[in-house]
């Protein structure tokens, strides 16, 4: 990711982590989203199902990288302000190349997200944390 993308990817990051509902990030870049990396996923799709199941629900955004491509396709749950109280932090999801993931991290999202509702069991298999920098770029 270049400095332009990292600081304009902070910058539009900046207010989400106070946010009152949570924030959905799906990153749909270089690696993420392209059908040369993830071919049997309609990955418009994904991001439209999701927009659809978290409507009123939860703000859905598309960002360009998410600089964790070697875990294409990237979606990142920040909890909402109740839930940072909470204590809930942002999750990070990789590999989310199945059609029926959008429907299993709505199902959270819509019971309170992190911070607030356990996720469902399925979910755990997509967890993993990133560098120290990535993860600071994209919470403050």
């Amino acid at each position: 990711m270049s400095r332009r993308t990292r600081k304009a990817a902070s910058g539009k990051a900046a207010s989400t982590p106070q946010a009152p509902r949570p924030t959905v990030t799906v990153c749909r870049g270089c690696c993420c989203g392209t059908p040369e990396r993830v071919p049997h996923l309609d990955h418009e799709a994904q991001l439209t199902d999701l927009r659809t199941l978290l409507a009123g629900v939860a703000m859905v955004r598309r960002t360009d990288c998410l600089d964790a491509c070697e875990r294409a396709n990237v979606v990142v749950i920040q909890p909402s302000a109740e839930g940072r109280r909470a204590g809930g932090r942002p999750v990070w999801l990789g590999q989310v190349n199945d059609p029926d993931a959008a429907a299993d991290i709505a199902a959270w999202v819509r019971n309170g997200g992190p911070g607030l509702a356990e996720p469902p069991d399925v979910l755990d298999l997509y967890t993993f944390a990133p560098s120290r920098r990535v993860r600071h770029e994209l919470e403050d």
